[in-house]
């Protein structure tokens, strides 16, 4: 009787360790007009239980290790009953060493996601098959979120994880969903699948996990070691983008790391804050103003 009480409490500990993600759900309902929006309070609690106690890889986390993310939800119409028509934000961050600072891996905005939701409904996900639009979109970006975590410790680490987004993409294609084939915006799951695993983005990948191990790591320690090595990764990301213009991969790492480098290059030598704002200003234009700061 010990010895299988023993049994069940190593099992039992091993799941509430095993889990890889820390994710909180925000939905804003602000705008839809129902007497049910206790809906929205049911979908939360399921979208975050289904994101974080679900096993998604066969490697082991601790507390302190899962990866802290958020599905930032805005639900801007209801089409009919159960029918939601919604945008969602997400972002997740990593540690950096040798200090208290979160640095965020991804920032991500998708427009376009539609699906159907009843009270009570299990969230059932199976890697092999196109269940539903709910568990799809959240196991994707699970899968996106892990390997870009992965990613940004290890080189090219992240890559199994995005052969399983990859998977999922493909799973969709059959569905009538926007946002999941390639023949839609640039900017939708097909086109991040799809650069993450291009050969041609793989020196971005490189560059990501330099950026981290080689710079941001090491920043606390040697400031102008860390910027010298970030401003490597950043003109092997816009060699990578005169090639590649406007592909959603390099877009992903400008809006997540531009208020970071930004602040990186904020001081140190003039040459190399300027080298920094050139580079970054030709990667995004859109941004100058953003990186004009270095130079101040």
């Amino acid at each position: 009787m010990k010895f299988l009480l023993l049994i069940f409490l190593f099992f039992f500990y091993q799941s509430i360790f095993s889990q890889e993600l820390s994710s909180t759900v925000f939905i804003n309902s602000d705008n839809i007009e129902t007497s049910d929006k206790y809906i929205f309070d049911e979908m939360k609690v399921a979208f975050e239980q289904f994101l974080n106690n679900q096993k998604w890889t066969e490697d082991t986390y601790k507390n302190e290790e899962k990866i802290k993310c958020n599905f930032i939800i805005n639900i801007v119409n209801l089409p009919s009953i159960s029918n939601f028509e919604a945008s969602v934000q997400i972002l997740s961050s990593r540690p950096v060493f040798n200090s208290s600072y979160e640095s965020i891996l991804l920032n991500h905005g998708d427009k376009d996601w539609s699906f159907e939701y009843v009270s009570s409904q299990p969230l059932e996900f199976n890697e092999n098959n196109f269940n539903n639009n709910i568990t799809s979109l959240l196991a994707f970006y699970a899968y996106i979120i892990i390997g870009m975590d992965n990613d940004s410790f290890e080189k090219l680490g992240g890559e199994k994880h995005f052969q399983k987004a990859w998977k999922i993409v493909n799973n969709a294609q059959q569905s009538s969903y926007i946002g999941w084939d390639q023949f839609g915006s640039n900017n939708n799951r097909y086109w991040l699948s799809e650069n993450l695993l291009n050969p041609e983005f793989e020196i971005v990948r490189e560059s990501f996990y330099n950026y981290h191990i080689k710079g941001l790591d090491i920043f606390e320690n040697n400031a102008e070691k860390s910027r010298e090595s970030i401003i490597e990764d950043l003109k092997n990301i816009s060699n990578v983008n005169q090639i590649k213009p406007n592909s959603i991969l390099i877009k992903s790492f400008i809006n997540s790391k531009s208020n970071e480098i930004s602040n990186v290059f904020s001081k140190g030598q003039i040459n190399i804050r300027k080298e920094a704002y050139n580079i970054l200003s030709k990667i995004d234009p859109s941004k100058s103003d953003n990186f004009s700061k270095i130079l101040n």
